[in-house]
């Protein structure tokens, strides 16, 4: 059966966090009634993550693990699950548990008439500190970038198999997603999704990883932007090809028009 939906999500250090999130994805997974896959990467964790990965998917036919052989980013293991991946529409969240699966289904929905629907987490449950941050963060690439989101930083997003051709290999590759597939002419709209308070593990990013790779990162993106090419430029409207107008000229003029 060909998969129709591939949900992506890595993870590191989250022994605690994985088993309850990926309890809660099956049955939203099951109830969606189209064919699905789940890739999940342990990304190098130092935990019992792996051992915790490989028990849920040992029941779970559509399950997968692919195991990194140390720890090299949320980004990498992302593309290393994206690439891996065998559905026409992928779906990627966090691992912590703040994503909540439940959304998935709505942004499925929405992306009906658009390639790309990025998440906008309503009421966020992080510090006062670091919601300020990211208001700023993301009011900054909006403009710099002119790709019209409020939460580019949201895991849970949901795109075409199309949209990954344009994505880059870089660290903070979650921020630029939506940038990256707005530079390539892909259709990207927002949808609002749940945001929940991290009840296991911790963040592995500290405010000031969250300030100074965005900047630097952001910068190249713009650059790349500035640079790149239509990856599906318009075509001129349908024109039949010199042979078949040179064939139909000869007719007409054999038969006297």
């Amino acid at each position: 059966m060909t998969v129709e939906v591939s949900v992506v999500i890595p993870f590191f250090d989250e022994e605690e966090s994985a088993p309850p999130l990926l309890a809660e994805l099956r049955p939203v997974l099951d109830r969606l009634g189209r064919p699905y896959e789940v890739l999940v990467v342990n990304d190098g964790s130092r935990d019992a993550t792996g051992e915790a990965l490989r028990v849920a998917a040992a029941g779970w036919p559509e399950a997968r693990v692919l195991e990194l052989a140390r720890n090299q980013g949320q980004a990498s293991a992302l593309l290393c699950g994206l690439h891996a991946a065998r559905g026409g529409v992928l779906v990627t969240l966090d691992g912590d548990g703040q994503n909540d699966p439940a959304d998935i289904p709505a942004l499925l929905a929405r992306l009906e008439g658009a390639d790309l629907v990025a998440g906008v987490r309503a009421q966020r449950h992080d510090s006062p500190l670091r919601r300020s941050m990211s208001r700023i963060a993301n009011a900054v690439r909006a403009r710099f970038l002119g790709d019209g989101l409020r939460d580019s930083g949201c895991a849970l997003k949901a795109f075409r198999r199309e949209v990954l051709d344009c994505l880059l290999p870089i660290r903070t590759l979650y921020s630029f997603i939506p940038a990256l597939a707005v530079g390539a002419g892909f259709r990207v709209v927002e949808a609002p999704v749940a945001h929940r308070e991290r009840e296991r593990g911790r963040s592995k990013y500290g405010l000031r990883v969250m300030l100074w790779r965005p900047a630097v990162d952001m910068l190249g993106v713009k650059w790349f932007l500035s640079r790149r090419v239509p990856a599906r430029p318009p075509l001129a409207a349908a024109q039949d090809p010199p042979s078949a107008r040179r064939v139909a000229g000869a007719a007409e003029r054999a038969h006297g028009r």
